[in-house]
């Protein structure tokens, strides 16, 4: 009967035992869920048509927005901001897409004031300013100024190279056999290719020799001694040697290993000295999406888990191991080869063409089974010489490899080309060595709640200003303030201030240049500032494109390049400009109005007094006190209060400055007469003057007014190219110098057909590639070249 109560006792210890663990793991997994459904997030990919320009071209690009965790193309934001920024972080060029189920595409003017050097074009939303500039989507792009003469070169007393070492799951602790891996990088950012390195100790004895595997990139095994110092000593072969001393060595820890044998399974194993036995939990998730939860115990100092592969998902998944206290202990990256990609079909009829001749390209996509797929791509196709070279970056490996590793990538295409054992290793390499995460565990685990500065722009661009007082500068809230836009078509719009000062104006297809204003109701507010904010990301990755150097080599290819732009700006100048119309919706926001008169049709008299009682039935212009005021009169008799009164979509808050309105610049009045709400702000009625030519008629602004050159959503532009399909267009004497032969943003392929696009080729001969890549509704993506030559 003893025996019987021991052994339930034990048994029942050990479920409350084995009930902790699950409790403790499920704890976990609660709060990432928790965390991650607070924190929804985007990956923003541009294709651009080319990687090197010069002043007076047009770089063109195609944005496509995904959600971060499945990759499929999201709705999220209707505005993308791209600019192009130089290393001291000064913007050259800036521009506001407007997005539509998760894509959109634009151009770039480059100006010719710029300077040679290599820029990083950046792309992101404004939610993705609530997070780190290191998820920008980023790319190098090369400038080259054949008016300025090219920057001298600095010479360097000593070559500078950087080392760097990376345990594997973060920890070096005595007496365990760890996994580190390393990089050395020189002074342009880009790995060492050939070195050699050896790790010594305090006494100078060398415990372990190292070389790079790929990209200045490697790994070695080496198991620390307690109470020892090491350091690496790396020979390059120029200058002196570079001295690094390693990580610190722990007494007491954790250290994780994983092994890949190329079988369906991972083995995770935890290491701990100086930790008495205890509970080991292994995390996993791809994308933040939870795809593995598990727990262990150590037992003679370890602990192992297996894992299996196709629980996690494509791409870089995240592994964390846990104490018993459910604090992070160790972590590492690891990457899982996509299977079900788009594959693209993409080929030239022919594989050589004469000049002024017409290339068809034909395009399909379909899964790795055959099954014909829907997908949105674009093309671009150019000439490549020693300046423009090949795109290493693509949509494929930008989503599953670069947008989840901090830092520049150096060809990120090696690691999906030629998938071997080196390859493999390459890639373990970069995942230790590049590893980053988009959170902290602390704020998952504590269950803090994010605290969002910028809101999506889910409906359309919004314009963010604050307001204060003139006298004390400090915030002003619950001020309602108004942003119009001048011109025939009315855009108002009304923000209301909160504790901190904030207004946003929720715009509606606000395309192309103007003016924007920003003012309170002069009659009530005069004692306001209002400072419109840029909606450009003042964030910057720490990372820096390299210096760019200029060749002789390069020589030829910028004059032919410098010939070919000013070639087309001359002879095509006029047809480079057109832009297509954004079909915008011209109504006021008001909708229709109930009465719209046109002062032609009527007696023209000589003031606005006299057109409002002659013949405007529902309103009465009242005098007191020295004062005009207006009053609309609806079938329940009279509003209070005066009109909201627009002139070319500017309010005019005084009714006397309305009455000075010259009624023969005024081509058309819209009334409401009645009470009209419109965001925080009650009108009593309506009353919209449009002028004849939109210029506010001479009347003079509200001296509290804000006025700014405001440039809204970008309008496109239409690609120019030529054809030539007959004998005389064939013939035409102007020259066409054309390297980029072909940009098309929106390539959509449909089950069951193929897609076929044609261009001509120009006047220049060469190698030409062409770059197809897009993604399909349910987030595969795809990317093919086909390369012709024109002789």
């Amino acid at each position: 009967m003893t025996v019987k109560i021991i052994a339930l006792s034990i048994s029942v210890l050990l479920q409350l035992h084995t009930s902790g663990f699950a409790q403790a793991i499920n704890q976990i997994t609660k709060s990432f869920d928790q965390y991650q459904q607070g924190m929804v997030q985007e990956k923003i990919f541009v294709h651009t048509d080319k990687s090197a320009y010069l002043p007076g071209e047009i770089l063109w690009f195609k944005v496509y927005n995904v959600d971060a965790s499945f990759h499929r193309p999201f709705n999220l934001s209707k505005v993308v901001y791209v600019d192009v920024i130089d290393n001291n972080h000064n913007a050259i060029l800036q521009a506001k897409i407007a997005m539509k189920n998760g894509t959109g595409s634009g151009s770039l003017y480059i100006p010719v004031s710029v300077s040679n050097g290599n820029y990083k074009l950046r792309a992101y939303t404004s939610w993705m300013k609530n997070f780190s500039p290191d998820y920008y989507f980023e790319k190098k792009v090369i400038i080259v100024n054949p008016l300025r003469s090219p920057d001298v070169q600095d010479k360097e007393t000593a070559i500078s190279y950087d080392a760097q070492f990376f345990p594997e799951g973060g920890n070096l602790v005595a007496g365990i056999a760890s996994k580190v891996a390393f990089k050395v990088t020189a002074s342009n950012g880009m790995g060492l290719a050939s070195y050699t390195g050896a790790i010594v100790d305090q006494h100078n004895d060398t415990v372990v020799r190292f070389q790079p595997l790929k990209f200045g990139i490697g790994s070695f095994m080496f198991t620390p001694a307690a109470n020892n110092t090491y350091k690496a000593i790396i020979k390059t072969g120029y200058g002196n040697p570079i001295t690094k001393d390693l990580p610190a060595i722990n007494n007491r820890g954790y250290v994780m290993q994983l092994k890949d044998g190329g079988g369906p399974r991972l083995e995770v194993t935890v290491s701990s000295t100086g930790i008495s036995g205890g509970e080991v939990y292994l995390f996993a998730h791809t994308r933040q999406i939870v795809k593995i939860a598990e727990t262990a115990t150590i037992n003679s100092g370890t602990a192992s888990f297996t894992i299996d592969k196709t629980k996690l998902g494509e791409g870089i998944s995240q592994i964390t191991i846990f104490n018993s206290a459910k604090q992070p202990v160790c972590e590492r990256l690891y990457f899982k080869r996509a299977k079900q990609q788009l594959l693209i079909e993409a080929t030239a009829d022919q594989p050589q063409y004469a000049a002024r001749k017409k290339v068809s390209i034909n395009i399909s996509a379909q899964s790795e089974s055959g099954k014909p797929l829907p997908a949105n791509l674009s093309m671009s196709v150019y000439r490549i010489d020693s300046l423009q070279y090949i795109d290493a970056g693509d949509i494929v490996n930008y989503l599953l490899l670069k947008s989840d590793l901090r830092g520049s990538i150096e060809s990120p295409d090696y690691y999906f080309k030629n998938v071997n054992a080196e390859t493999e290793a390459a890639t373990d390499n970069l995942m230790l060595s590049q590893g980053w995460r988009r959170f902290q565990w602390n704020n998952v685990l504590s269950n803090t709640a994010a605290v969002f500065n910028f809101l999506p722009e889910y409906n359309d661009h919004l314009i963010t200003a604050k307001i204060a007082s003139t006298a004390t500068g400090t915030p002003a809230k619950d001020v309602v303030a108004y942003l119009s836009v001048p011109g025939k078509r009315v855009q108002l719009y009304a923000a209301k201030s909160d504790s901190l000062g904030r207004l946003i104006f929720n715009t509606k297809q606000l395309f192309g240049p103007g003016e924007i204003i920003a003012q309170t109701n002069s009659e009530r507010d005069t004692t306001f500032r209002i400072d419109v904010l840029s909606p450009f990301s003042e964030q910057y990755a720490n990372y820096m494109e390299p210096k760019f150097n200029l060749t002789p080599g390069m020589q030829k290819a910028i004059e032919e390049h410098s010939l070919a732009m000013q070639v087309q700006n001359v002879y095509a100048g006029n047809k480079i400009k057109q832009f297509y119309d954004p079909g915008v919706d011209s109504s006021g926001f008001y909708g229709k109005p109930y009465k719209t008169y046109l002062l032609d049709n009527y007696t023209r008299f000589t003031t606005m007094e006299e057109v409002l009682r002659e013949y405007i039935r529902e309103v009465n212009v009242v005098r007191s006190q020295r004062r005009y005021h207006i009053k609309v009169i609806n079938e329940e008799g009279f509003l209070d209060g005066d009109p909201l009164v627009l002139l070319d979509d500017v309010p005019v808050f005084n009714i006397d400055k309305v009455i000075g309105i010259d009624p023969l610049k005024v081509k058309k009045l819209e009334v409401i007469r009645d009470r009209y709400y419109y965001g925080p702000s009650v009108q009593e009625g309506i009353l919209s003057y449009t002028t004849y030519k939109g210029d506010l008629g001479g009347a003079e602004m509200d001296p509290h007014a804000v006025v700014l050159d405001y440039e809204g959503l970008q309008l496109q532009r239409e690609f120019y190219s030529p054809v030539y399909d007959t004998d005389m267009a064939a013939k035409s004497r102007v020259p066409d110098f054309r390297n980029l032969l072909y940009w098309q943003p929106n390539v959509n392929t449909n089950p069951g057909r193929k897609s076929q696009l044609s261009f001509y080729t120009s006047d220049q001969t060469g190698k030409y590639v062409g770059l197809v890549q897009g993604i399909t509704p349910d987030g595969d993506t795809g990317s093919q070249y086909f390369s012709f030559e024109v002789k």
